[in-house]
């Protein structure tokens, strides 16, 4: 009776066809095959010489672009000029409001008749909401410069549309007026980013010439380096609120020198809508 259970076990065994270890033989073989394939490759790059500028998975990993790739390959949401075919350039002017400089550069540049653009820090629109609504009065534009001046691209991208959303709320409960225009402080963004900001119909605009007053240049020195670089089309960075620190006498002393000269040449300072022929505001 045993005899007879032991040879039909060893005929199921081989009618299905599996070794005593339970693997079939060409799985068996297959395996061995792999392993051997495996240690010949491990052979091969051991003895071929290696590629002097590294590995094409190393070399071609994809990196951020920087922000000039930034600004060309998104050339339609990422602004650094107006057009050249029109003697016109923007004035702009970052950082504002505070209740010191912001005042009196909007007193010189209503004494010379002049529009610029502004770009608000929202924490600072909080604390002087009359500042903000004076330069809607005057006839100014006002754009997006976050809520409390971060460096966005080292943000969550949770923290980052906050910056954006909540300093769109603030101004708009002062103006009634939503934002379309944002610089990034100073000047960076990441990729992501200007996508996010490009479906919520918004444009970046940095500059091409920079007075570089945040320095607390004297005037002659902002006046040189703003008149040194124009070309038509221009969009000129100034400073019009300071900060622990900051002082920018410099920036108002030199604006009514700037204006005069502009003036003299014939060319006009213009809003950024005006200077890119696009709405001031979203709807």
């Amino acid at each position: 009776m045993n005899t007879r259970i032991m040879l039909l076990v060893l005929f199921a065994v081989l009618a299905a066809g599996c070794t005593p270890s339970g693997k079939s033989p060409a799985a068996k073989h297959s395996q061995e095959g792999y392993t051997i394939q495996q240690r010949q490759i491990k052979m091969a790059a051991k003895e071929t010489p290696q590629l002097a500028g590294g590995q094409e998975s190393q070399v071609r990993e994809p990196k951020p672009l920087s922000l000039a790739e930034l600004r060309k390959k998104y050339r339609s949401h990422f602004l650094l000029q107006g057009p050249s075919d029109r003697k016109c350039i923007s004035l702009t002017f970052d950082d504002v409001p505070d209740n010191h400089f912001t005042p009196q550069v909007l007193d010189v540049l209503n004494q010379y008749g002049v529009k610029a653009t502004f770009f608000v820090v929202g924490n600072r629109a909080e604390k002087y909401p009359e500042i903000v609504q004076r330069m809607v009065n005057e006839g100014h534009v006002i754009g997006n410069h976050s809520y409390d001046h971060a460096n966005l691209p080292k943000l969550s991208d949770e923290s980052f549309r906050h910056q954006v959303t909540r300093t769109e709320d603030i101004v708009r409960g002062i103006t009634g007026q939503q934002m379309r225009y944002i610089r990034p402080p100073y000047g960076n963004i990441s990729e992501e980013q200007i996508k996010w900001l490009a479906s919520q119909d918004m444009l970046i605009v940095n500059w091409n010439v920079d007075s570089l007053d945040w320095k607390g240049l004297t005037p002659e020195q902002i006046e040189a380096n703003v008149m040194s670089h124009l070309t038509s089309g221009a969009i000129v960075l100034q400073h019009a609120a300071g900060g622990e620190g900051g002082d920018l006498s410099g920036t108002v002393k030199a604006l009514p020198l700037i204006i005069e000269q502009l003036n003299q040449q014939g060319i006009k300072m213009v809003t950024l809508p005006e200077l890119l022929s696009k709405p001031a505001y979203r709807q």
